[in-house]
C-alpha cells in the first residue's frame, strides 16, 4: 500500500510538471518546453528530472554560447563600422584630390600652351621688326648718302658759278663799254640762289633722315630689349609650369594608386560587413528578448523540477 501510495504521488507530480511546462510552453512561445511537457508527460518519474536537468544546462549552454556571440558580434560589428568609416573618408578624400590635380593639370597645359604661342609670336615679331628694320635702315643709309654726295656736288657747282660770275664782274670794270650791261646779275642771283636752297635741303634731308635713323634703331632696340626679356621670363614660366606639371601628374598617379588599394580594402571590409549581417543582424528575435525568454525557460525547468524534486524526497 505504501509503494503504491507513493507511486500514485510521484505520477501526479510528473503530471503536474508536465503542465506547468505546457502552460510556460505556450506563454512563452517555446518550442523546447513544449517538446519537453509532451515527452515527460509519457516518461518514467526518474527519467523527467534528468530530462529537466539536462534541459536547464543546454540552455544555460545556448546562453553562454550566445553571450560570447553577441560580444564578438557587437567587437567585429564596430571594428568593421569604423573600418568602412575610415576607408570611405579616405576614398572621399582621394578622390577630391585627384580632382584637384586633374583639374590643375589641365590649366598649367592650357597655360604652358598659351606661353608657348605668345613666345611663338613675339619671335614672329622680332623678327618682322629686323626685317623692316633693316630695309628702312638701308633706306636712311642710301638718302643719307645721297644727301651728302648732293650737298657735296651742289657745293662744287656754287663754287663753280660763284668764281665763274666772279671773273665776269672783273671783265665789266675791265670794259667800260659793257659797265652798264646788267643782263646777267638776275640770273646770278637766282641760279646760285636756287643751287644754295637746294644745298640746305640735302643738308636738312641728311640732318632729318640720319635723326630718324637713330630715333628707330633705338626703338628697334629698346623694342628686342623688352621682346627678349618678355620672352625669356615666358620660357622660364613654361619651364617651371612643366615641371610643376608632371610633379602633379606624378602625385597624381600615386595618389590614384592609393585610392586604388583604398577601394580595395573598402570592398573587403563591405563583403566582410555582409558575412556579418546574417549571423549579427539578420535575427528574428531582439537579443534582449531571447535572453529574456531563456530566462523564462530556466525559470519554468526549475519550477517544474522543484515539483518533482518534492515528491522524489517523500
Amino acid at each position: 500500500m505504501l509503494q503504491l501510495g507513493r507511486s500514485h504521488r510521484r505520477f501526479s507530480a510528473k503530471q503536474q510538471a508536465a503542465a506547468l511546462l505546457a502552460r510556460h510552453a505556450d506563454s512563452l512561445g517555446s518550442k523546447e518546453l513544449a517538446t519537453l511537457a509532451a515527452a515527460a508527460a509519457a516518461a518514467p518519474f526518474e527519467k523527467v528530472i534528468g530530462m529537466i536537468e539536462d534541459m536547464i544546462a543546454k540552455l544555460k549552454q545556448a546562453a553562454s554560447v550566445e553571450a560570447e556571440h553577441k560580444v564578438w558580434c557587437d567587437g567585429q560589428l564596430k571594428a568593421n563600422k569604423l573600418k568602412r568609416n575610415k576607408k570611405t573618408g579616405t576614398v572621399d578624400k582621394l578622390v577630391a584630390q585627384i580632382e584637384g590635380f586633374e583639374a590643375s593639370i589641365v590649366d598649367m597645359g592650357e597655360r604652358i600652351k598659351e606661353l608657348s604661342a605668345e613666345q611663338a609670336e613675339l619671335a614672329k615679331k622680332m623678327a618682322e621688326a629686323t626685317e623692316l628694320r633693316k630695309a628702312d635702315k638701308t633706306q636712311n643709309l642710301a638718302t643719307i648718302a645721297d644727301s651728302k654726295a648732293g650737298f657735296v656736288a651742289v657745293g662744287k657747282a656754287l663754287v663753280i658759278l660763284r668764281e665763274y660770275y666772279s671773273s665776269q664782274a672783273s671783265l665789266l670794270q675791265q670794259v667800260p663799254e659793257m659797265a652798264e650791261y646788267k643782263g646777267q646779275q638776275n640770273a646770278k642771283t637766282g641760279v646760285i640762289g636756287m643751287l644754295e636752297v637746294i644745298q640746305t635741303d640735302f643738308s636738312r634731308l641728311r640732318a632729318d633722315t640720319e635723326a630718324a635713323e637713330n630715333a628707330a634703331a633705338s626703338e628697334y632696340d629698346t623694342l628686342m630689349k623688352d621682346s627678349m626679356a618678355s620672352k625669356k621670363q615666358k620660357h622660364e614660366q613654361e619651364f617651371k609650369l612643366s615641371l610643376d606639371k608632371d610633379q602633379t601628374e606624378y602625385e597624381n598617379g600615386e595618389t590614384k594608386k592609393d585610392l586604388s588599394a583604398t577601394e580595395e580594402e573598402l570592398a573587403r571590409a563591405t563583403k566582410y560587413y555582409e558575412y556579418l549581417k546574417p549571423t549579427c543582424l539578420e535575427v528574428h528575435v531582439n537579443w534582449g528578448d531571447r535572453v529574456a525568454k531563456r530566462k523564462d525557460e530556466i525559470a519554468a525547468l526549475k519550477e517544474a523540477y522543484a515539483v518533482l524534486d518534492r515528491k522524489s524526497t517523500d
